[in-house]
C-alpha cells in the first residue's frame, strides 16, 4: 500500500516550488517519483507531428517522492503517513499530523 497515490493533494518540500500544492497526476512507483499539477515546469521543444503541433512546450517534470508531502486533509500542512486497521478490517491512511482518515 502506497503512502502517496493518483488523486492525492501534496506539498512540495524542497526545490524551486517549496511551498506550492498540487494534486498527484501520475505516480512512478519504480522511480520514486510523481508528476503533481502544475509543479516543477520545464520547457521542451517539440517536433510538429501529426496529432501534435510544433513549437516550445510547458510540461511537468517528474518530483522525488523525498521532496513532496501529503497536504493534511484539516489544515492543508504537509504531513507524515501512517496506516490503521480499522474494526471491519478494513486498512486505511491516516494523517500523523491530525490523525485523520485520509480518503482514497
Amino acid at each position: 500500500m502506497q503512502k502517496i497515490r493518483k488523486g492525492d493533494k501534496v506539498v512540495v518540500l524542497a526545490g524551486k516550488d517549496k511551498g506550492r500544492t498540487g494534486e498527484v497526476v501520475r505516480m512512478m512507483p519504480k522511480d520514486d517519483k510523481a508528476v503533481v499539477r502544475g509543479v516543477n515546469m520545464i520547457r521542451r521543444h517539440q517536433k510538429q507531428s501529426q496529432t501534435q503541433e510544433g513549437g516550445i512546450i510547458t510540461k511537468e517534470a517528474p518530483i522525488h517522492l523525498s521532496n513532496i508531502a501529503l497536504a493534511d486533509p484539516k489544515d492543508g500542512k504537509p504531513t507524515r503517513v501512517g496506516f490503521q486497521v480499522q474494526k471491519d478490517g478494513k486498512k486505511v491512511r491516516v494523517a500523523k499530523r491530525s490523525g485523520e482518515v485520509i480518503n482514497g
